[in-house]
């Protein structure tokens, strides 16, 4: 019998402090909805799902035919799996982290290298940076969703500056200004809101956060992926090593306006539910999926990559041409699917279906 290619995965839960507490995260939501025997701590904080291959927070296969691997071990057995130009471009490995995350408190205010900065660094601080891959990123809200994204037009920069001058800043971003401070006291990160692009994003808006361009997450929960790679290099609001020189040198400086840092999906052609959000790289392209619950059945089509589906909304059975046992799948449930493999997802219940997929599309 052939190895499967399509299998659900165990993700890892990262319990950051500036997560959302308990059932009031979404990451939490997604891990009680597909797993019956969680336990969720409503005093804990549950800020991250990630799913794929890092040695962090490698994925584990559960499929009883594969015994006891997890993601990364299987790949490096299963080379194929990943697509042939996936394959050699990344030299056998996945590309991405595909994330959930639900934020309750700021991340640092960052910004990441690009892969010629990022094997600089790792070679002359690998303690701080600890490796030679850049590290784009996209977020895509589940929620209302706050970040802080590129440096505002000069004009802004220029009249809120005046406004400070005259001491005539009360009304501007006051209640954001001042919960800020109270959680990152005397940390002059507080004031990027008046420099940097204040973005509230709906429910499938998105950001794409280049080399180079300052950023933070500030509240509410969405749907990231990125390069794999650590290397962060911090401006503010926060307490780790915040290394000023590259920061200075590195930093995109160009000014745009908040809707110009919106990343718009295409709409596909040959599928009338799926919205394409693909980056200006080579690392991954996110895929959302919204099929109305009137359908009784959905085809999810073979790409020459490996991918990750997470199942957001919605009940299914998934089946493929070689699956000996069809897969239930629910909310929260993450799935799997080798390159060059179709799966017919078979719609259990009449509520809509809403679905991320991760790839790399080269």
């Amino acid at each position: 019998m052939a190895a499967p290619r399509v299998f659900p995965l165990s993700c890892a839960v990262q319990q950051y402090a500036w997560g959302k507490m308990g059932s009031n995260s979404e990451v939490a939501r997604l891990l009680a909805s597909s797993d019956p025997l969680a336990q969720i701590a409503e005093d804990k904080p549950y800020a991250e799902l990630w799913m794929g291959t890092h040695p962090r927070g490698d994925a584990k296969i559960l499929d009883n035919r594969i015994s006891q691997k997890t993601l990364s071990q299987w790949i490096a057995e299963n080379q194929d799996s990943l697509g042939s130009k996936v394959k050699d471009t990344f030299n056998g490995n996945l590309p991405f982290l595909f994330k959930v995350l639900s934020v309750e408190t700021p991340l640092s205010i960052q910004a990441h290298p690009n892969k010629e900065l990022a094997e600089k660094l790792h070679l002359q601080a690998p303690q701080h940076y600890p490796d030679a891959n850049h590290k784009p990123e996209m977020a895509i809200a589940l929620t209302p969703f706050q970040g802080l994204c590129g440096f505002r037009p000069v004009e802004e920069i220029v009249t809120f500056l005046k406004m400070a001058a005259g001491n005539n800043m009360e009304d501007i971003f006051g209640e954001l200004l001042l919960q800020l401070h109270q959680q990152y006291p005397g940390d002059i990160g507080c004031f990027a809101i008046y420099f940097l692009n204040l973005l509230t994003l709906k429910p499938g808006e998105a950001m794409f956060l280049e080399a180079n361009v300052p950023h933070a997450y500030l509240k509410g929960d969405c749907v990231e992926c990125m390069a794999c790679s650590d290397n962060t290099v911090r401006a503010g609001l926060t307490p780790k090593f915040i290394d000023v020189p590259t920061l200075c040198e590195m930093l995109s400086y160009t000014p745009s306006s908040s809707k110009d840092r919106l990343f718009l999906p295409t709409r596909s052609q040959e599928d009338p539910y799926l919205s394409i959000y693909d980056p200006p790289v080579p690392d991954f392209t996110i895929m959302k999926t919204e099929v109305p619950g009137s359908v009784t059945e959905y085809k999810v089509l073979a790409l020459d990559s490996a991918s990750i589906l997470l199942m957001v909304q919605g009940t299914v059975i998934a089946s493929t041409p070689t699956t000996q046992t069809p897969i239930p799948l629910q909310r929260g449930g993450v799935l799997f699917i080798g390159a060059n493999e179709s799966v017919s997802l078979k719609l259990t219940e009449p509520k809509d279906l809403l679905i991320f997929r991760a790839c790399c599309l080269l």
